[in-house]
């Protein structure tokens, strides 16, 4: 240890260091530039500090004495914001020069009250914050010469949406090499690497994400560690410095003065924890190691704290004597403060096992989790999270995505309600770019469909995870004082398609020019939504995996009640699709069914209705719709569903089959000229299959999953179906061949066009040879996987070519699945006959050949979808996720919604059947496709698919 020998160290009474004090007061003009008088000020701070008082014991104080006080004293400051953070007059990211902004006549959801709280009235955004909410009085405008002015027209005001679990600038897209720093492999517990260092500003997601009312997100490591790093929590507007640094909420990784004053107040950091297979799988490890790997981190972290706490006991009260220096170490410094409290924890867990096994390390090492994320079994042990040290943490959670791996097999969409039930705060996330988070908004909607209170699901996006990253002091809500993050919304933010019209962040709006389009008044109140009571109930008792096979209706004569609308299938409409009756204003509809068949829809008075009311003989079954409706079943395309269940795991899916292009398909399989079918490894009563058959998608086309350029061939099933083998189970053994053209680098996308070029141009052998010359001939379509314009418009000139070369009679039938660039060459997809399948709806630039997306409103004033259908392009709509196809409804809607009429209820539904069906090359009797019956609202809104009628198998399923 080194010590002052400068100036005497005995000190010998009071009086001492006070006749110090006073000869440095009184010269303090005389001496102030002195060195002489900067060494006696030290020296006296440790004379008084150190005093030994009533006794002549010598204290040798060290040099280092007053930094590493100091450090203890840092230690003693509570996390969170200042004492005087709420007396702010201007936010710390206030750009000058910004505009005051005065938004009138809005209705506003604040999140106050538990989320109940709605304000009629203006808002005043000013100095980055929010100045005044309710009436803005004309002495406040009088203050500001220049305001923008926006009327809100009545609409929703909501905050800023914050998401809680996001990969935004880390994960970025489009993807490339290089383009990503979410995980390291350095080891499994890591906790000084921090997601800051590698946040790209570039990330094209940013505009998307601002543009779905996203203002917050926590972007956080991914969970290939045990301990995988710190977070960030950013503001997604860009900064005039254009760096990582300045997109932040509030920096908390400084711990001096350059950015804020931790004596003050100690800024919370954010941690991800990670437990069950990610972390397991990438070294090899069980969950016993990782747990080890936990215990043995903060064990570490533990007597590290021990060590400081112990240190600071003795320098406080003057015990120098064999002190040392104070005891850091900068890797484990956040785990330390996480022990400390000073560290919010999220940790990535899904399954019972992982989440007890976090729980005890809390309790071992007294630390609290802030959030589990993922949590798809937290519904089941509510009481375990409250086991849990400090309290127990939120859960964060997707809404329907679910059964993609082990883990999440038993997740449930009902899980939000239930743990909401319990006492257990919700958040709704993204995990950014999993699911893009300008559509996290969507996942709140679908939480408060399956039972989720609405104030709560909006809760879940705003206020709850403001509150568990410990910011809801400043975001979060719409509330004087806090950050002028909010949404100007073009409906009630949980009613389906709801769109900002602006964003404001730190009180600029971020949308230079949102195009929008005006809402009936029915989309400005909360929505109703069905009862899922019994499902939830039943969900628990089964331990989340619930039966989800239909029951057979008991009798072959089944009446449907009070119902508003009935839809077909209609070879004679312009989009197969018609309304045959419709419910007046003086009474509801009553709809007969027998023996699976649709018979008469009539008024309940008529003759045909009232002799299957009372045919006691037959038996009657009567179901209420209270106002629903009857539409054709719809039909998915373009994920793997019917090919497998859990598609992480190899064992419970078809697998991938070989490529003759790419690789050599065993002569005894068909060799060069084979193609595989997709029905010969079909599965059926999948989870996926059934709950997509309980939303009203009851046909599924599917072709062999494969990443290869020949696919195959595809099929078309029956997704209620219980076996290959049951009546109806197969609507099609094979409709259309598949192939697939993507820059995957080998082979080359010339290569994959001249071995295409070739199929269609020259006779070839085997069932290759047999399917082509049915393509050649316009019998069948061919299905093309394309995302890229400059490959569409090769397969464009490639069609033109085959046909000249070959002088066909009959046009080739080209269908592009995919096609997120295909607004590019709408004229000229039109012009040439080619219909396409979107496999995204919304569509997302995750890889480079897609980048070039539509995004519709309020980015670009039209969507894709009406791009297209402006050049008379015959479109359907799939889904390129097998736990998505139980959405096709909610997307065929939005669709029809972001329209802004120029979509029918008809053409909606069109686009997720008949269309579907048309482009993959299956074809159907009108007559013998299911109907879906939906109870409270019709199949395009939040109605409740309770019955779907099948005609082929002479029946009713009551779902």
């Amino acid at each position: 240890m080194d010590y002052d020998k400068t100036l005497p160290v005995a000190v010998e009474t009071t009086a001492h260091a006070q006749q110090c004090q006073h000869v440095l007061r009184h010269n303090r003009a005389r001496i102030l530039l002195s060195a002489l008088f900067v060494l006696a000020a030290v020296q006296c701070a440790r004379l008084v500090s150190n005093l030994d008082v009533g006794s002549h014991t010598a204290v040798n104080v060290p040099l280092h004495a007053e930094e590493a006080l100091s450090k203890c004293r840092l230690l003693q400051v509570p996390p969170g914001p200042s004492p005087a953070f709420n007396s702010r007059t201007q936010s710390d990211r206030f750009v000058p020069g910004t505009k005051a902004t005065l938004i009138t006549n809005a209705t506003i959801w604040t999140g106050g009250a538990d989320g109940l709280e709605v304000v009629n009235g203006d808002i005043l955004l000013d100095g980055g914050i929010i100045k005044r909410i309710g009436d803005v009085g004309s002495d406040l405008l009088a203050q500001h010469a220049d305001i923008a002015r926006v009327d809100a027209k009545g609409q929703w005001v909501s905050p800023g949406i914050v998401d809680l679990h996001s990969h935004l600038g880390v994960d970025n897209v489009p993807e490339l090499r290089g383009a990503s720093d979410t995980n390291s492999h350095k080891g499994p517990v890591l906790p000084w690497l921090r997601a800051l260092d590698g946040l790209n500003t570039r990330d094209e997601a940013y505009k998307l994400s601002v543009a779905g009312g996203v203002t917050t997100s926590l972007v956080l490591p991914g969970s290939a560690n045990a301990i995988g790093g710190q977070g960030a929590i950013i503001k997604l507007r860009h900064t005039a410095d254009r760096a990582p640094t300045g997109m932040l909420l509030e920096n908390p990784y400084e711990r001096n003065t350059s950015v804020y004053d931790p004596s003050v107040n100690f800024r919370f950091r954010q941690m991800k924890h990670a437990c069950g297979e990610n972390p397991d799988r990438v070294y090899s490890s069980t969950r016993m190691d990782i747990l080890w790997a936990f215990r043995e981190g903060y064990e570490h972290a533990r007597k590290l704290k021990v060590a400081q706490d112990d240190y600071c006991e003795k320098a406080t009260r003057g015990d120098w004597v064999g002190l040392g220096d104070y005891p850091e170490d900068l890797q484990w410094e956040a785990l330390v403060d996480v022990l400390r409290g000073r560290v919010k924890v999220h940790t990535h867990c899904y399954e019972t096992v992982d989440l007890d096994d976090l729980v005890r390390v809390t309790n071992e090492f007294q630390f609290s989790i802030a959030a589990f994320h993922h949590a798809h079994e937290t519904y089941l042990v509510p009481d375990t999270l409250k086991s849990a040290y400090g309290g127990a943490p939120a859960a964060a959670l997707f809404a329907t995505k679910a059964r993609y791996k082990r883990e999440s097999f038993r997740g449930s969409e009902f899980a939000p309600r239930i743990l909401a039930e319990n006492d257990i705060r919700v958040v709704m996330k993204s995990d950014h770019p999993v699911l893009d988070s300008r559509f996290l908004l969507g996942e709140a909607q679908q939480a408060y469909y399956y039972g989720l209170p609405h104030n709560l699901a909006l809760a879940s996006i705003t206020t709850t995870p403001a509150g568990v990253l410990g910011q809801d002091h400043r975001i979060g809500y719409v509330k004087e004082g806090h950050d002028a993050d909010i949404v100007l919304w073009d409906s009630h933010p949980l009613a389906l398609g709801a769109t900002p019209q602006q964003v404001w962040i730190d009180g600029i709006p971020q949308l230079s020019s949102p195009h929008t389009i005006t809402k009936p008044s029915a989309f400005q109140h909360v929505p109703k939504v069905p009862n899922f009571d019994d499902e939830a109930k039943e969900t628990l008792e089964y331990d989340g995996l619930p039966p989800l096979e239909p029951k057979k209706s008991v009798s072959s004569t089944v009446v449907f009640a009070n119902v508003s609308s009935v839809l077909m299938r209609s070879p004679e409409s312009p989009h197969g699709v018609s309304e045959i009756a419709s419910a007046q204003s003086d009474g509801a509809l009553f709809a007969v069914v027998r023996g699976g068949r649709l018979v008469c829809v009539d008024s309940p008075t008529s003759e045909c209705v009232q002799s299957a009311l009372s045919d006691d003989e037959a038996g009657v079954e009567l179901v209420d719709l209270e106002g629903g409706s009857i539409s054709p079943g719809l039909t998915t395309v373009g994920s793997p569903l019917g090919l497998g269940e859990i598609f992480s795991e190899a064992s419970t899916q078809d697998g991938t089959p070989a490529d003759s292009l790419s690789s050599s398909i065993p002569s005894l399989a068909g060799g060069s000229n084979a193609l595989i079918r997709a029905v010969d490894g079909l599965s059926f009563s999948t989870r996926h299959a059934l709950l997509a058959y309980r939303s009203g998608v009851t046909t599924g086309i599917v072709a062999p999953n494969t990443g290869g350029f020949l696919v195959g061939l595809n099929t078309a099933f029956a997704t209620g179906a219980k076996h290959k083998l049951d009546d109806g189970a197969i609507v099609q053994s094979a409709g259309a061949v598949h192939v697939s053209i993507h820059p995957a680098g080998t082979p080359s996308v010339s290569t994959q066009i001249a071995a295409l070029r070739y199929l269609l141009l020259n006779q070839t052998e085997g069932e290759a040879g047999k399917w082509f010359e049915k393509i050649r001939k316009g019998e069948s379509p061919l299905v093309i996987n394309a995302e890229n314009a400059d490959i569409i418009a090769t397969l464009i000139s490639l069609k033109y070519e085959v046909e000249e070369t070959l002088t066909l009679d009959t046009p080739l039938k080209f269908t592009i699945l995919g096609g997120r660039e295909a607004h590019l060459l709408a004229k000229r997809i039109g012009e040439a006959g080619i219909g396409v399948v979107f496999r995204q709806l919304r569509p997302f630039p995750k890889e480079w050949e897609a980048r070039r997306i539509l995004p519709g409103l309020p980015l670009s004033e039209k969507s894709q979808v009406i791009a297209l259908l402006e050049h008379n392009v015959t479109l359907g709509i799939g889904t390129d996720i097998a736990e998505r196809a139980r959405n096709t409804r909610f997307d065929i809607a939005w669709a029809a919604i972001e329209s802004d009429g120029l979509i029918s209820r008809e053409q909606a539904v069109a686009l997720g059947s008949t269309n579907v069906e048309r482009l993959l090359g299956i074809e159907r009797n009108a007559d013998e496709v299911e109907l879906v019956a939906t109870h409270g609202e019709d199949l395009l809104n939040y109605g409740k698919v309770v019955c779907v009628v099948s005609p082929g198998r002479g029946l009713v399923d009551l779902l």
